[in-house]
């Protein structure tokens, strides 16, 4: 396991820097950039930005005073990019990681560099913020014990449809994140899916002027999409899926007696359904064999 890299209670006001670090963004309000991130740009050779010139506004509005070289980190050169951050870092410099809005590595090309540092045993350390997904997470209503970030959904009809089925029956509350022109038919690929009755809630805009949430039924959810013209970044949050409810004895023993009926040994016939149901095989035959 890698060794933590920690600071004692009396440096808990300390930026920890690493030869590489991770530094998350506002997704909206300026307010949320932190002063450990700010002194941690501020402490950079290099920042890799995900985006150079939304980084430059942050850095100008924020009042960051900062030395570093910027240089351009995204999805169409990521691979290019890693190895030459890497190759920096071996040099003796010091980068820093920025994603375009929230927590890097998070459905961006950070994951990759940070990928690629461990493998290269380059220590990598964090320096946390915002996270749109946490924050839709909190403010939908729906149950925060167990979740599960799915991201972006493929974009084809079918490939979207097939992996909302294969999620159709999770039990954990769901989050996704969506383009404002695709919500509306992403919501009503969801309905197909998850039943039109599933509880929802749809973010916008998060901490913004014009931060918006929409709580309800996929259903309802689908008409207040298709209701406006969407803007902004979206992230949508769906309730787990029902708890099925437990088999009783009753229901158990019918199954027993159709299945004999259709010509299945009673022994047999009382295994397999005591253990899909979780009751005694022995009082199950004991009981259809009271029937005779």
């Amino acid at each position: 396991m890698d060794a933590p890299n920690t600071a004692s209670d009396d440096d808990a006001s300390v930026a920890l820097v690493a030869p590489l670090t991770l530094a998350a963004t506002p997704i909206g309000n300026l307010a949320d950039l932190t002063d450990r991130v700010k002194d941690v740009l501020g402490q950079a050779d290099i920042i890799a930005a995900e985006d150079t010139r939304s980084l430059h506004k942050l850095l100008h509005a924020a009042g960051v005073q900062f030395s570093a070289t910027v240089v351009s980190h995204h999805e169409h050169n990521e691979a290019q990019s890693s190895k030459g951050l890497i190759a920096e870092i071996r040099a003796g410099k010091r980068v820093v990681f920025v994603p375009e809005a929230g927590m890097p590595a998070i459905s961006d090309p950070g994951y990759r560099l940070t990928r690629e540092a461990i493998a290269a045993n380059i220590d990598v350390t964090v320096a946390p913020g915002a996270s749109a997904a946490v924050t839709a997470l909190v403010l939908s209503g729906l149950p925060t014990d167990r979740f599960a970030f799915e991201g972006f959904l493929p974009r084809k009809t079918g490939e979207k449809a097939k992996a909302l089925a294969a999620l159709a029956v999770e039990t954990r509350t769901l989050i996704f994140y969506e383009s404002p022109h695709r919500t509306a038919a992403t919501l009503q690929a969801m309905a197909d899916a998850f039943g039109s009755d599933r509880s929802a809630a749809v973010a916008r805009e998060l901490t913004k002027y014009h931060e918006e949430i929409a709580r309800g039924s996929v259903a309802e959810l689908v008409e207040w999409a298709e209701s406006k013209t969407m803007k902004g970044e979206i992230v949508i949050v769906v309730g787990p899926a029902p708890a099925e409810e437990p088999t009783t004895f009753e229901q158990a023993l019918a199954d027993v007696r159709t299945r004999v009926q259709d010509g299945e040994r009673l022994k047999a016939a009382t295994r397999t359904v005591g253990h899909d149901t979780g009751h005694s095989a022995r009082e199950l035959y004991n009981a259809a064999l009271a029937d005779k």
